[in-house]
Formats: structure tokens, C-alpha cells, sequence
């Protein structure tokens, strides 16, 4: 069971997703607007949330933004939106996920299953400190630095950097990354994973012409290395 702050403000749909959420054991908050989500996710620390982008006050991906300067929560975005430009849009925001409309409740209650499962996998089997070179990361406190100086990473760009961080020197292919990072086999879905690994080497301070940590193997996957 985990409470859900669902997010949507056309009361049909709010009906039918408690009514499928509620049937599931889950508790569900729904609110109409994302001012009211974001004092939610900062004062009761829901679960999950299910953001509908459409909303009346603000427009639900700048929400998104929002929402990430305060908490980590796991958000599966739900859209119309289908380009591929909004999509990396939504995750260059720091969705962990997203539906798009119309989907059943069968459809969104396995997405909610995966992103809660993967969350606390990660949660139990996170070490204290994983140290590569210059980079500290500490994944029970979701914190990384990198010379000493923290780096702002989304919920995404964080599980991706400590499942790398933990398996220095391997080679790790983009289908391993979906399956295990986001407990997913999605075929189609090696661009999420070029767009994270994109803003990860930004972030590092790397590019793909001439990486530090990061180094892609072509036709194969991505490796961690100590540049050390």
C-alpha cells in the first residue's frame, strides 16, 4: 500500500484512477491544482505522485521543476503529449516515468508497481559511500560530490550515477540500464537512457568526445572508470 498524491483536475478522471487506486489498496489524496500538490509533497510526503500536466494554476512540467527543489518523490507524469521532444522534456524535468492518455487503470497501477518497487530496491541495497576518483556519492542520503562540491542531480540522473558507481570497469548495456535502473524492458527506449547519460556527463564536467567517468562503448553500453 503506499499514498498516492494524485494530481488532475478533471474530476472524471480523478474518479475513475481513486476508484482503480482505492480497489488496489493504495490511499489516495487528489487535489485539482499544483500549488495544493506541491504544499502536499512538502508537508505529508506521499509515496508517489501522479502528475497531470494540464493543470489550471501552472502548467504541470514547470510543477515538475518545482516539485524537485523540495523532494524526490518518484512522479509518473500523465499526458497527452507524445513527441519525442516533450517526453525528453518531462524527464529532463525529472519524471521517473510517464502514461499517456487514455490509458486503463490496469496500465497505470503496473507502472506505479514498478517505480515503487524499483525505489525501495535501491533504497535497501544502497551502500553508505561509493567513491570513484574525485566523485563521492552517498546514496542512502541521495547526495553526490564531485572535488568536494555537491552536484544537483534529478531522482533519474541519481539511480543511473550509483548503478554505474557501483559496478566500476564493467560495461554496462542500455538494456541492463532499463531493467534494472528502470525496472523496465521497454523496446525503443535506448534514447531515455543517451539522454540521461547526455545530462549526467554535462553535469560531470565531461562530454562524449572526451569523457572522465563516463565512457560509451560502442555498439555495447556505457562504463564507469576511475580516471584516476
Amino acid at each position: 500500500m503506499a499514498m498516492i498524491l494524485l494530481v488532475e483536475d478533471d474530476r472524471i478522471i480523478t474518479a475513475a484512477l481513486t476508484r482503480a487506486l482505492t480497489d488496489a489498496g493504495h490511499v489516495v489524496r487528489p487535489v485539482g491544482q499544483a500549488a495544493q500538490a506541491l504544499r502536499i509533497v512538502t508537508q505529508e510526503r506521499p509515496d508517489l505522485v501522479i502528475l497531470d500536466l494540464g493543470l489550471p494554476d501552472i502548467d504541470g512540467t514547470d510543477a515538475l521543476r518545482m516539485m524537485r527543489t523540495v523532494s524526490d518523490v518518484p512522479v509518473i507524469v500523465a499526458t497527452a503529449r507524445r513527441s519525442e521532444a516533450d517526453i525528453i522534456a518531462l524527464l529532463s524535468a525529472g519524471a521517473d516515468d510517464y502514461v499517456t492518455k487514455p490509458f486503463s487503470g490496469g496500465h497505470i497501477l503496473a507502472r506505479i508497481s514498478a517505480v515503487l518497487r524499483r525505489a525501495r530496491t535501491i533504497e535497501q541495497q544502497q551502500p553508505n559511500t561509493i567513491t570513484v576518483g574525485e566523485l563521492v556519492i552517498k546514496p542512502r542520503q541521495r547526495r553526490v560530490e564531485l572535488r568536494g562540491e555537491p552536484l544537483q542531480l534529478t531522482r533519474r540522473e541519481f539511480d543511473v550515477l550509483a548503478y554505474l558507481a557501483e559496478r566500476v570497469g564493467q560495461v554496462i548495456s542500455r538494456r541492463e540500464l532499463m531493467n534494472q535502473v528502470w525496472q523496465q524492458a521497454r523496446i525503443g527506449e535506448e534514447q531515455t537512457i543517451d539522454v540521461h547519460i547526455s545530462w549526467l556527463r554535462r553535469k560531470l564536467g565531461e562530454t562524449a568526445a572526451k569523457p572522465r567517468f563516463l565512457h560509451t562503448v560502442r555498439g555495447v553500453g556505457v562504463m564507469m572508470v576511475d580516471p584516476q
